[in-house]
């Protein structure tokens, strides 16, 4: 493929999927927080390449994010602490949703709160303007002292019925790893109306200045991503598929496309990349032109033939 130009779509295999009554294209969707609101990407290649794009998580109001260090290099990966940083929905429908409705790809929006109303609001507000939101339930809970939505189960249900009540665009809950057993979670999204998943989210992780004695990054705390990450969330996913019935998008720590299939193999319908972009941000595009190879090298006419294809893994 030539980097940021060519058209990486492929008559001779099909690449589209279903993403809870969402049809992409092809399987291939950036992931929300490295991605931003997609015009540094827009600028090297062209966004309809790709299946969807997810923008930089959105807020009810805008949020001014964490005190810098935000990022911090770690073998195989980085930790960063953004604090969620963004516009505010409101802003970001009138002032970049319209650049990104430009291109022919799905547009899906990340959405946050501190309380369920807060979540329900932003997509009420996004109802009708996006193709999907996606609802990050890894932010922390003001009413339980700080305690993420994502590893509580009650306060998990509660933002899921609330949002499901808010929009009637397909609503994907993205799962926190930070928990024991992430298909309980996963099941709890499926009764309270999701459409699809996606996960993993980030790690909580840390690094320290040893010579400061202090942290490197300004928040202490923050999430571990990029490669390092990738087995936890190749065996997330897989466990994730079998246990539900909607649609799983896979992500944590792609970098090629070997890595895509691998997550469309253990029952992904879909696959996002974030942090790796940040090295190569052609990456894209190239994964889908991967796939398609991939497809082609064993005869297979459908990327639907080879979600959940993994062998050897009976009983498990």
């Amino acid at each position: 493929m030539e980097r940021g130009g060519a058209d990486v779509s492929r008559a001779d295999v099909d690449l589209s999927v279903d993403v809870g009554g969402l049809r992409l294209k092809n399987p291939v969707i950036t992931a929300s927080g490295t991605f931003g609101y997609g015009e540094e990407a827009s600028e090297l290649y062209d966004l309809s390449l790709l299946g969807a794009v997810t923008v930089k998580g959105l807020s009810l109001e805008p949020r001014e994010g964490n005190p810098p260090p935000r990022l911090c290099e770690t073998p195989a990966g980085m930790l960063n602490a953004v604090g969620l940083q963004n516009v505010g929905v409101r802003a970001f429908l009138r002032d970049e949703l319209p650049r990104l409705r430009r291109y022919d790809t799905r547009i899906l929006a990340n959405i946050y709160g501190a309380s369920p109303e807060e979540y329900a609001e932003t997509a009420r507000l996004l109802d009708g303007q996006v193709d999907g939101v996606e609802v990050n339930i890894s932010c922390p809970n003001v009413r339980l002292g700080g305690l993420a939505f994502g590893v509580d189960p009650e306060a998990t249900r509660a933002v899921v019925r609330a949002v499901r009540r808010a929009t009637r665009l397909p609503v994907i809950v993205k799962l926190s790893p930070n928990v024991t057993d992430v298909t309980v979670f996963a099941r709890i999204a499926e009764e309270e109306g999701a459409d699809a998943v996606s996960l993993i989210n980030t790690i909580l992780g840390m690094e320290i200045d040893v010579e400061r004695r202090r942290p490197r990054l300004g928040a202490g705390m923050g999430g571990l991503s990029g490669p390092a990450v990738r087995p936890v969330a190749l065996r997330m996913v897989y466990q994730t598929a079998r246990a539900v019935s909607v649609p799983v998008i896979g992500m944590g720590g792609i970098a090629s496309a070997e890595d895509a299939v691998a997550f469309l193999l253990a029952g992904a319908s879909a696959v996002a990349v974030g942090t790796a972009a940040l090295v190569d941000p052609f990456l894209p595009p190239a994964l889908v032109e991967g796939i398609a190879a991939y497809l082609r090298r064993h005869g297979a006419a459908s990327v639907r033939e080879i979600v959940g294809a993994l062998r050897g893994m009976e009983g498990a």
